[in-house]
């Protein structure tokens, strides 16, 4: 057993996708969150500036005392996460995946959408994960332009998000493709959205197999949660802290939180 924290990062709301999962699965886990907003969004930057600023979250999170650090961005995920694993070699890293493999899997027209930042799709992780599990299926690439921005300022559910969903997939889902993978940790929070938009067309995350993954690795590992905890959640914004906090009820969020702010 051990009371430590789990540490979690993302470049703002969207790895709250994988915390509400992980909650779930783990509810007496503390959890440390790491929104680092003041750099949002991680998508459109260059590798080299998204695996800075992921050293200078796990090192905050390592500071706070992680026993895991989970990796709640696809984008840090696909330039840092390999490189966390060998900087922090004592901690255990999850990163998140593009769910390639069940969408492959699961698709019945043999063509799916990925739905990711740029900085997903350059990464080596995307192209090995299409290059092992993609084979046996049509994979189209599509960029979500805007979409991290409406859900972090709490408009997921809002008809400019439909619109945007719409013009992102329309020629994807036109195209024959039955199944959406979403490779974007923000993007979870949109898919009512899709789903409403384009009836018949599953939509699969990959939040859930994450926070899955992170619980069973502490089970593993002889990290959990002593059984009389109560599970807690600290939050760490590294920009507008009330903003942050004001968008989380609009995600159907609301976390007990201390009110941590770094230095």
């Amino acid at each position: 057993m051990d009371p430590r924290p789990v540490g979690m990062f993302d470049s703002g709301v969207g790895g709250l996708s994988v915390l509400r999962e992980f909650q779930r699965l783990a509810p007496r886990e503390r959890v440390v969150y790491f929104a680092d907003t003041a750099f949002f969004p991680y998508g459109p930057r260059d590798a080299g500036e998204v695996r800075k600023r992921a050293f200078a979250a796990a090192r905050r999170l390592a500071d706070a005392g992680a026993k895991l650090i989970v990796v709640a961005c696809n984008t840090a995920s696909a330039a840092a996460v390999a490189d966390l694993r060998e900087l922090f070699a004592d901690i255990p890293f999850v990163g998140m995946v593009p769910g390639v493999k069940p969408a492959a899997r699961s698709s019945r027209s043999g063509r799916v959408a990925i739905l990711a930042t740029p900085g997903t799709f350059g990464g080596d992780l995307y192209a090995a994960v299409v290059a092992e599990f993609g084979r046996d299926a049509a994979i189209e690439a599509v960029s979500g332009r805007d979409l991290a921005e409406l859900v972090e300022r709490g408009e997921a559910d809002s008809p400019a998000a439909r619109e945007a969903v719409r013009a992102a997939l329309g020629g994807a889902v036109a195209a024959g493709a039955d199944t959406v993978a979403l490779g974007c940790t923000h993007y979870e929070f949109l898919a009512p959205a899709i789903e409403a938009e384009f009836p018949g067309v599953a939509v699969l995350g990959t939040s859930e197999a994450v926070a899955r993954r992170a619980r069973d690795l502490l089970a593993g590992r002889g990290l959990e949660a002593p059984p009389d905890a109560a599970g807690a959640l600290d939050l760490i914004v590294t920009g507008n802290r009330e903003a942050f906090l004001a968008v989380l009820p609009r995600l159907g969020f609301a976390p007990r939180a201390s009110a941590e702010t770094p230095s």
